[in-house]
């Protein structure tokens, strides 16, 4: 708590004082660009690992980067869906799990968590999708392999979960709505993105409208990982919902997964 309070008064004087513009703006409201959706875990800071600044990003954080299908639970995660798009117009979405995640080490073994901390255990049943995709899919892998392997299929999930809001997929077939998947790699830095077209997890640059090969990796190239990459394949309606819309005659065109 000392440290804590430390902070707090080194945040008043040197961070608050030379941003005394920006602090003005946001007591006014707020205009956040992207929703954050993510794991509560302490390793993990969206604002750090993309160094967006304050009053960017819209965080929801919980156990594994959960989002209950509609319906499915009363917690905050859909109200604060519903408000990040309705009231606060975002037009973006990520969702990023991390390496060594806790939660879906708990997913993988759901029987230990059952005595012991069944609230947790309650809880990722909104990842069981993930769970039973695993296991019938990747029975040749085990231990680090497996579970990396559950972090970026629960990823998935995850958006499939997302697509069940109203206003999500109300918003999709506008086009008005991306949705991107991420992983952070806590021990190198890095981040992955998934890139529906190979159904595998490739470097988020690679997939801007701008990018530029000759100064970043080339697109599609996988970073070094003990797992294969993400290759099963997702339902169709998947890639029509987060790449194309419809336009106002009802025609379908792609739309630019940019951020």
């Amino acid at each position: 708590m000392r440290k804590l309070i430390r902070g707090l008064q080194q945040f008043k004087s040197s961070y608050f004082s030379t941003h005394l513009e920006l602090f003005g703006q946001l007591s006014h409201g707020q205009k956040p660009r992207v929703l954050f959706i993510t794991c509560s875990d302490s390793r993990m800071d969206p604002n750090l690992i993309t160094q967006a600044e304050v009053g960017e990003l819209f965080v929801i954080r919980n156990a594994g980067n959960i989002v209950p299908p509609y319906g499915a639970a009363n917690g905050g995660e859909g109200a604060s869906i519903e408000y990040a798009i309705q009231a606060l117009d975002i037009e973006q979405i990520v969702i990023c799990g991390h390496t060594h995640c806790g939660a879906m080490k708990g997913l993988l073994t759901p029987d230990s968590l059952r005595q012991e901390m069944p609230l947790v255990y309650d809880w990722l049943k909104h990842a069981e999708a993930t769970r039973r995709l695993v296991k019938d899919n990747y029975r040749t892998f085990q231990s680090e392999e497996l579970l990396e392997i559950a972090i970026a299929e629960n990823v998935l999930t995850q958006i499939e979960n997302l697509r069940t809001y109203p206003i999500v997929h109300s918003r999709l077939y506008q086009g008005r709505l991306k949705i991107y998947g991420w992983i952070y790699h806590i021990e190198t830095g890095e981040v992955l993105a998934y890139d529906p077209i190979s159904h595998a997890y490739v470097y988020p640059q690679s997939q801007l409208s701008d990018y530029d090969s000759e100064t970043g990796p080339t697109p599609g190239q996988f970073a070094n990982t003990s797992a294969p990459p993400v290759a099963l394949e997702q339902p169709q309606h998947y890639l029509i919902a987060c790449h194309y819309g419809n336009d106002s005659n009802g025609s379908s065109r792609q739309h630019e997964a940019a951020i």
